[in-house]
């Protein structure tokens, strides 16, 4: 007999059939006996009336991964208004150790680096594992959307030879003798794949060794890249952002509609042209000081209500960076030389997404080089494809859990993220 999934069980009544899965929750009464079992998709309700199968039961503990075949019939308050009968439950392994927590409750009331700690059973509760699925949704909607407007998936070494890629903090390694690095970004990898694709996107950890330990940060996440050819600036490569943050909301909604009533989430609507805003008009309306280099946490929450109130969007593009805050391959705005072709998107307040028009001429490298005192040997393969004909281009990065928990309210990052690795945590 095949195995069905509990959210089948509508489709079988009358039928007999075979579930799989773990030991929700028992409830036994003095008549009848509820064994609740859980599978991927939801819950399942046996009823136990027979003495030899409710003693079964009653030996079994939460979480003990079970076989029940049974009659299904209906029944308006079980879930899905079916429920099982006349049932016979199988182990399918030994009676497992229950965890620290009850996963039967709504929510799980164990404190975060509990939950952390135990991760391998708190990611089975609803919530934990809802936010996952929306993850997995939204990377579906990212890549079929850039599909769509052909890009091409790559995937670029995680390994590197030498720490140059950006201002943060890298993770050394040994390798083979010699010394290496974490990626930090694939930024010069997506870069270089213009020159063959043109229009390239990439789904892969990056690694960070920034001392953050905040609510918001991870030494290593899940970053969504992006980069495309032949711009005319950056509001180009905003536009392809903008797309694309909508496919990957439409892809939630489509995919994860469960976990998103699981969460109670609503999801926003992305505008058909997300609001802009200057930086220097981005630190005045935030009442930050004129000369700040860039933008604070409290600074990005004040434009996240202003925009909220002004336009109705949970989406703002502040443009225009200063060239000094931004990376020496970000293109100067021509108009004002001191501040950049670079953009950030705050989504509800918060730095979602980096972006902005590269630099394309290989004498333009040399020269913001040696304006940084930089050497140019430690970047030479990556400045070789200059030599030999790159278009203007652009691109940007979303940091995955970032976007999921701004998406699901959470509070802390780690919340949706199933094996987070930070300044304390390497395990589980």
């Amino acid at each position: 007999m095949q195995r069905i999934l509990s959210t089948q069980l509508p489709d079988h009544v009358g039928a007999t059939v075979r579930l799989a899965g773990w030991v929700h929750r028992r409830r036994l009464l003095k008549s009848v006996a509820f064994l609740i079992v859980r599978d991927a998709t939801g819950l399942a309700q046996v009823v136990v009336a027979a003495p030899e199968v409710r003693a079964q039961v009653e030996a079994l503990t939460e979480e003990t991964v079970v076989e029940v075949v049974g009659k299904v019939v209906a029944n308006p308050t079980a879930p899905a208004g079916v429920e099982v009968v006349e049932p016979t439950v199988r182990p399918l392994g030994p009676p497992a150790v229950p965890p620290p927590f009850d996963l039967y409750r709504p929510a799980l009331g164990a404190a975060l680096p509990t939950q952390l700690d135990h991760a391998s059973t708190a990611l089975r509760h609803p919530t934990r594992s809802a936010a996952l699925r929306i993850s997995a949704a939204a990377v579906a909607g990212f890549r079929a959307t850039l599909d769509r407007q052909r890009f091409i998936e790559v995937h670029t070494p995680k390994v590197v030879g030498s720490s140059t890629e950006s201002g943060a903090n890298v993770f050394a390694l040994d390798w083979f003798g010699r010394p290496a690095y974490l990626a930090q970004s694939p930024q010069f990898y997506k870069q270089l794949m213009v020159g063959v694709f043109e229009r390239v996107y990439e789904v892969g950890p990056v690694f960070r060794a920034e001392p953050h330990d905040t609510v918001r940060h991870l030494a290593q996440y899940t970053s969504l890249d992006v980069e495309l050819g032949f711009v005319s600036d950056h509001r180009d490569v905003m536009a392809v952002l903008r797309d694309t943050l909508a496919g990957m909301l439409a892809g939630v909604t489509e995919r994860a509609a469960g976990a998103l009533d699981t969460l109670g989430v609503t999801v926003p609507g992305v505008p058909a042209e997300i609001p802009a805003v200057h930086f220097t008009d981005a630190l005045k309306i935030a009442g930050a000081p004129a000369d700040e280099p860039d933008l604070a946490p409290a600074h990005e929450r004040a434009l996240g209500e202003w925009v909220r109130v002004e336009h109705g969007s949970d989406f703002l593009f502040v443009t225009g960076y200063p060239m000094a805050k931004r990376p020496f391959y970000t293109h100067p705005d021509p108009a004002r030389p001191t501040h950049s072709n670079g953009f950030d998107l705050l989504f509800r307040g918060m730095e979602l997404v980096t972006g902005g028009q590269r630099l394309h001429r290989h004498a333009d490298y040399l020269a913001a080089l040696a304006a940084r005192g930089e050497p140019v040997e430690p970047y030479a393969g990556y400045l070789d494809a200059f030599r030999h004909g790159m278009p203007p281009h652009g691109g940007f990065a979303v940091g995955l859990e970032r976007f999921v928990a701004r998406l699901t309210g959470a509070a802390n990052v780690r919340e949706v993220t199933a094996f987070p690795r930070d300044l304390h945590r390497l395990t589980p």
